[in-house]
């Protein structure tokens, strides 16, 4: 019998989600200089000791911009994916509990939210209400509800058919009862998985909305307004947008990452495998 190890993908991606949320609490505390602060004498200042990457074209500090903006990004994939969570998992438990008319309905609901694409439904937003953080929350959210709902069914339907919830039923629970004390607990895992791998969507989404102006507002940082606002200076200070992008890229492929080692974990075939 092989002896049990942890996921590479799963330390891997711990440790760089790790390392950007740390970064994000941080920044809510402390960051070199204030981020805001133009100081256009500075301006493209290289690396040094009192600007550790350097300044931008207004002279305000890259890493205070960048720090501040991984908050931004871990606020709105938080707050994104956490509404769509709940309300997707809600759904997707009310309809495998009443089954019938009212799952094909939330079903076919979906199916049109799956249709609607989350940059088309901010530009509209933001038509409507200008262009936000709120916004972007908000388009994000509309996207993840049907992923998790169809997510929480699947899951749902198998355990319904499990013998301690017949038990249950036998008792006289109610299915809302049932749904709450035993579907929800034994779907949150896949649940949860699918939850870390929707925030390295939302971060990607908020990064691409942000490009667009979509996003969040100056002065507040983003990366993807960084990456913007650097894309006519590549040939004099190309580290404008290398250093965003590089920033990207690792939240991305952290939250990747730890979704990819979660799910070889609470997999029961992978499990089987290893211990075979």
């Amino acid at each position: 019998m092989s002896e049990r190890r942890l996921s590479p993908n799963l330390v891997i991606g711990a440790a760089l989600v790790t390392l950007v949320c740390g970064v994000a609490l941080l920044s809510v505390i402390w960051t070199p200089h204030p981020y805001a602060v133009i100081n256009v004498s500075q301006k493209f200042a290289p690396a040094s000791a009192e600007h550790w990457l350097g300044t931008d074209q207004l002279g305000r500090d890259l890493v205070s911009q960048l720090m501040v903006g991984a908050a931004n990004s871990m606020m709105v994939a938080l707050l994104a994916v956490g509404v769509g969570c709940v309300l997707g998992t809600a759904f997707g438990l009310l309809a495998a509990a009443r089954g019938g008319w009212t799952e094909e309905a939330i079903m076919r609901v979906s199916d049109l939210g799956f249709a609607f694409p989350a940059l088309l439904f901010a530009i509209m937003l933001a038509a409507a209400y200008g262009p936000s953080l709120s916004v972007v929350v908000i388009a994000i959210a509309f996207i993840n509800i049907p992923i998790f709902a169809r997510v929480a069914r699947a899951a749902a339907k198998q355990v319904w058919h499990r013998e301690y919830v017949y038990a249950a039923r036998a008792a006289g629970m109610g299915r809302f009862a049932i749904s709450r004390d035993h579907i929800l607990p034994n779907i949150a895992a896949p649940v949860i998985v699918q939850a870390t791998i929707e925030f390295a969507v939302a971060i990607l989404t908020e990064a691409a909305l942000s490009y667009l102006g979509l996003g969040a507002q100056p002065p507040a940082p983003s990366w993807g307004r960084m990456l913007s606002e650097a894309q006519t200076l590549m040939s004099l200070a190309p580290q404008l947008a290398i250093w965003p992008g590089l920033c990207i890229f690792i939240a991305v492929l952290g939250f990747g990452l730890l979704g990819d080692g979660l799910r070889d974990m609470t997999d029961p075939r992978l499990i089987r495998e290893r211990r075979a």
